[in-house]
């Protein structure tokens, strides 16, 4: 199984990385010494914001809306592989949640990776289906402007879900140019979307509306069917001015789920792309009205933010086949309805402290969801019994202050604490398991900046953070699918951090980044939405390197390369072992962008997915998964462009994700059979846009 594969390289101890960096930097301070400075300016290079002498830390970073365009893109989520080191998969076809993998982590569908888009938290608590459940399904690529992501605990502004990143993504005030796009491709693929926007009194009207179908390649089509709609007032600029959104989405789908090996081997099914209970799906919408206000002056900028989402999910799944249930199977259905509201808000000024430079931030942001959700039993998507049933209204409050001071020309700091506090109130079906509960934590944060020198910038992070658990399972008394008594959860379970990094743009055209970090949890605590209980983990730490550069050799050709590893391990002593199934090792991602080339563009992608450990002792492991996309284009006209998609270029049969768990299928013995269970990444595809400017 490769158990030795590039080990050797994530062994090294913090501290042995930790003097490679010192004298790294000791040996640069002295090579960099009166260099050239970059300081309080944005520099931009190509598409892609230069960060030296802004950022806090080696692993931030903003991807504007040129280079974003460059991408190809299966499903909107894999947008956020604009992030070096992210991975965007999927373990059920169309409409469902993406699985996220950061870090050493398989953030499942969405834990730990914070996700926002206009200030709008994407991320869903206490979900019937994974807590943090981040569906970006609702996203309309044209519309983005820009991406932004931040690594590891050190940001007072980002709270839950943001220990192992942030990603936060902006939507257009206004368009230069109208948009409408048709498309058309392989496997009942098609795709229309007209957005515009036009000056409306003292402002300015933004609309767009995006309808998609897609089958996929299963021999049980995915049949993914959406409605998508934005449509935004808008009056100033992004220092003073406000908008007011209102979005709708709605899908319906069939689940072609993860299926094991020997499915086929035995000829039990057709193919890869066949499935075992034909019968599971879902469908979902997103409704939300959002609105932002912003004044700033040289001296100070306030900014507000407040939403509220619609979200429903009526999701049916089919994992174990026959375990449970040698009759009826063991399909389940999980409704989740909600309502969330939310408001953000900060005030930031400047201010001369002890004859140095310093700028405070102060911020309060406040959620409330409203939850009704449940687990049942069901056949061909008839409810047979219920499993549980909750009604959950889950609160927080977060406030935080962060101070930057710059305390020599080469040498700044930026000093935050964030206090959060939750309070859950479950109504259960089972009144053992009702209650209320509630939880605080404080999280400091500190960074220190050094340089530039050349261009070149040094990091020192360090901060606490948190993730939030499933609130049915801070109250939980009787596990709800056996009737065993279950043990509760620490409601919010505590991250720490640290970081070394430097970040250069010395060559011309050049950007790049390396980042060590360490990432520790408390434990791995988890509510399992499949089974309808509650499981805490042990404690856990994560250690490893990021490596991301942005390279714009000439006007017509530009190269993103990211490399990233992480040895993720669990920090206590277990006879199960000590590796953490599902937890992503090696990842590697070079895209090739084209432009200026007369009529001509295109862009090529290479992801690389490596092995993962899928149980405890490391004795099985998913294989690594290779993809090739790419894009060709030809301008017609200045406002007529054809463009031509091909994902998976090189047809390679492999995994988009691997599970090891137990599973039985008809004829097989009652206690069911161990068995690697995989959802395969698409076949070779080929979509044909034809997309115009008005």
């Amino acid at each position: 199984m490769q158990k030795e594969q590039c080990r050797s390289i994530v062994g090294l101890r913090l501290k042995k990385i930790a003097a490679t960096f010192i004298g790294l930097f000791l040996v640069s301070s002295s090579a960099f010494a009166g260099g050239e400075q970059t300081l309080g300016t944005i520099v931009v290079v190509g598409s892609k914001t230069n960060q030296v002498g802004i950022a806090d830390s080696a692993s931030v970073g903003t991807i504007t809306q040129k280079q974003l365009e460059a991408r190809t893109v299966y499903r909107p989520g894999e947008l956020l592989e604009a992030t070096p080191g992210l991975i965007v998969s999927q373990h059920s076809g169309e409409g469902k949640a993406n699985q996220f993998y950061l870090r050493g982590f398989n953030l499942d569908h969405g834990t730990d990776l914070r996700t926002t888009v206009d200030g709008m938290l994407v991320n869903q608590r206490t979900h019937a289906h994974g807590q943090g459940w981040t569906d970006l399904n609702f996203l309309i690529p044209e519309l983005t402007t820009k991406l932004e992501y931040k690594k590891g605990p050190y940001y007072a502004s980002e709270g839950d879900f943001s220990s192992a990143g942030a990603v936060s993504i902006a939507y257009a005030d206004t368009l230069k140019n109208g948009i409408v796009s048709a498309g058309i491709g392989q496997h009942g693929f098609l795709r229309t979307m007209i957005a515009n926007s036009s000056v409306l009194g003292a402002g300015n009207l933004l609309y767009g509306l995006e309808l998609e179908r897609n089958d996929g390649p299963f021999v049980h089509p995915d049949a993914f069917r959406k409605v998508n709609g934005v449509l935004r007032f808008s009056e100033g600029d992004q220092a003073n001015g406000f908008n007011a959104t209102a979005m709708a989405y709605k899908a319906h789908w069939n689940s072609s789920d993860q299926i094991p090996q020997r499915a086929i081997d035995s000829g039990l099914i057709r193919s890869r792309y066949d499935a075992i209970d034909p019968t599971d799906g879902g469908q979902s919408h997103r409704y939300s009205l959002s609105g932002a206000w912003r004044s700033g002056t040289a001296l100070a900028s306030t900014k507000v933010n407040a939403y509220v989402i619609n979200n429903q999910l009526d999701l049916y799944s089919n994992f174990t086949y026959f375990l449970d249930d040698p009759v009826n199977g063991d399909q389940f259905n999980q409704p989740d309805r909600r309502i969330t509201t939310g408001l953000n808000a900060s005030h930031t000024w400047k201010m001369d402290g002890f004859g140095k430079e310093s700028e405070n931030t102060v911020g309060v942001q406040f959620q409330n969801d409203n939850i009704h959700n449940g687990l049942y039993k069901t056949k061909a998507q008839r409810r047979l019994s219920i499993t549980r049933q909750d009604h959950v209204v889950e609160s927080s409050v977060g406030v935080y202050f962060e101070n930057a001071t710059r305390w020599a020309e080469k040498f700044r700091t930026v000093a935050g604490i964030r206090e959060d506090a939750y309070r859950f109130d479950i109504a259960s079906n089972i009144s053992a398991n009702s209650g209320k509960h509630k939880d605080a934590k404080a999280s400091p944060k500190l960074s220190l900046i050094f340089g530039p020198w050349s261009k070149t910038e040094f990091y020192v992070n360090l901060g606490e953070g948190f993730h939030s658990n499933d609130a049915r399972g801070t109250t939980i008394m009787v596990d709800p699918k056996n009737g065993d008594p279950a043990n509760k959860v620490t409601p919010l379970v505590r991250s720490r951090g640290q970081e070394l990094g430097v970040r250069t743009s010395i060559v011309p055209g050049w950007q790049s980044s390396l980042t060590f970090y360490r990432l520790d949890f408390g434990s791995e605590l988890i509510f399992e939405g499949d089974a309808g209980s509650t499981a805490a983990g042990r404690p856990s730490r994560r250690t490893g390197f990021e490596f991301a550069n942005y390279y714009k050799l000439n006007d017509w050709l530009t190269v993103d390369a990211d490399l990233a590893f992480a040895r993720a391990r669990f920090r206590d002593t277990d006879p199960a072992g000590q590796y953490i199934p599902g937890s992503v090792e090696g990842v590697a991602s070079l895209a090739l962008a084209v432009d200026n080339v007369g009529p001509y563009f295109g862009a090529l992608q290479f992801r690389y997915f490596g092995p993962r450990p899928l149980i405890e002792d490391d004795s099985v492991r998913s294989k690594s998964t290779g993809t090739v996309n790419a894009r060709l284009g030809y301008k017609i006209s200045p406002s007529i462009r054809i463009e031509l998609e091909a994902f998976n270029l090189t047809n390679r049969h492999a995994s988009a994700i691997d599970y090891y768990y137990q599973s039985r299928l008809p004829g097989e013995p009652v206690e069911g059979v161990n068995d690697i269970h995989f959802h395969p990444i698409e076949s070779r595809s080929v979509k044909m846009s034809l997309v115009s400017n008005f």
